[in-house]
């Protein structure tokens, strides 16, 4: 075996590491974490099903509802799933394309507010859906400009 397929071997492995890491601890804030509110059991079902409704709220609201929380909401929800978009293509060697890492990024988020909805967990939001998604896209773009920046490099070698 040459020296750049153990490599490319040991670099899948650990993307696999890494990539489990980072679903158990996104489900740890998603589903567990009572800093965020997470405590199963609510008495109701909550759910947002406007578009950019608690976007708005947030961001109209931030001097009443604290810089933390727009973080959090807001940036957190893209933060959170940046690393979906950026590790996912290194896991799959044929669906690496944008269109590809959206649709993933969507499903799998809409899975985690499904879960919340059901569990009653946390609250079900089409903003999220949206953030999330963004934040996978982000992290895609990210997985490109690195890969591209790595042919250059190879290039001048």
């Amino acid at each position: 075996m040459k020296v750049n397929q153990k490599s490319e071997k040991a670099g899948v492995v650990l993307a696999w590491v890494l990539f489990t890491m980072y679903i158990i601890t996104l489900f740890y804030f998603m589903f567990f974490s009572e800093r965020y509110g997470r405590n199963i059991g609510y008495e109701g079902y909550n759910y947002n099903l406007t578009v950019f409704h608690e976007i708005h709220r947030f961001w109209k609201y931030r001097n009443v509802l604290g810089l933390e929380s727009v973080v959090v909401n807001l940036l957190g929800n893209v933060a959170g799933f940046i690393p979906f978009g950026a590790v996912l293509p290194f896991l799959s060697k044929k669906k690496k394309n944008i269109v590809f890492i959206t649709l993933l990024t969507f499903e799998f988020s809409l899975l985690i507010e499904v879960i919340q909805l059901i569990s009653k967990a946390g609250c079900f939001d089409v903003d999220d859906l949206i953030l999330n998604t963004a934040g996978g896209i982000i992290g895609y773009l990210l997985y490109k400009l690195v890969a591209c920046l790595n042919k250059v490099r190879r290039k001048r070698k």
